[in-house]
């Protein structure tokens, strides 16, 4: 049995996942946003064990939930899927950051530095990663005109950045990122063409699999089959300047090792 966290499970894909791992006997500490999120998250899935609620568009929010998952844990696998989609409109935080940035990419770094490290990471992004940017000149929109699309598409390519450092930084940590497809959530919209019933089913085969396929680090799936990413997200200057990035905004940087 594995101990898991999953961001973002008061609803959608999260809590799709943290389903299907209680269905398969596994450990659950899920997250919300709100007290209020949380007990409705508590309702929808009572098996689970904690449920650690934090905003994630604060820094602020992003340690509480930290913090709170450490007093939960330690855990075996830690699934990334808090996020906001490509149709948000551009908000800044009370930090001052982009609202995109901040829960997408931000969160998950903060957390990654923060929870003790688990023995697997998996982070959510998206097949629009293949249309981001790297560019870490204005990650936060401030001189630019707001796109949403790109602006997500920015943000899901810097979490595959991300997933790849931590692999590089932490071999001892299988670090993986998957694209879900395109489904009919509340983020993906009704008229989504992709098939909701395998869209979590990736992160939780990577957060709890045997499987030798899942058993790797530094990798990209779709549907439990290797994809290749961008290769942007491949190059290793890039994924420092991501985590200098981060750190700078986070006042914290990726420990040297897990």
């Amino acid at each position: 049995m594995a101990r898991v966290l999953i961001t973002g499970s008061s609803q959608g894909l999260g809590l799709m996942t943290a389903e299907l791992l209680t269905e398969q006997g596994h450990s659950l500490v899920l997250h919300a946003r709100s007290e209020h999120r949380a007990a409705e998250t508590r309702s929808a899935l009572p098996a689970a064990d904690a449920v650690v609620v934090g905003d994630l568009s604060t820094v602020e929010g992003m340690r509480s939930v930290a913090e709170q998952a450490n007093r939960a844990g330690p855990f075996d696998a830690v699934i990334h899927n808090a996020g906001v989609g490509y149709r948000e409109q551009h908000m800044v935080t009370a930090d001052g950051l982009s609202h995109v940035f901040a829960v997408n990419v931000l969160a998950p770094y903060l957390l990654t530095a923060l929870i003790t490290a688990p023995g697997r990471l998996v982070y959510l992004s998206s097949g629009m990663h293949q249309g981001g940017s790297a560019d870490l000149s204005d990650p936060q929109w401030e001189h630019r005109h707001w796109q949403s699309a790109q602006a997500y598409s920015d943000s899901k390519l810097f979490d595959v950045i991300l997933a790849f450092a931590v692999a590089r930084r932490w071999p001892a940590v299988r670090s993986n990122a998957l694209e879900p497809g395109w489904v009919p959530t509340r983020m993906g919209g009704p008229g989504a063409p992709d098939d909701m019933d395998l869209a979590h089913v990736t992160q939780a085969w990577l957060a709890v699999s045997d499987d030798p396929a899942a058993d790797v680090s530094g990798s990209y799936f779709y549907h439990q089959q290797l994809r290749q990413p961008a290769p942007v997200s491949r190059d290793t200057a890039g994924q420092e300047a991501l985590l200098d990035y981060c750190a700078a905004l986070s006042g914290t940087r990726l420990p040297a090792g897990a």
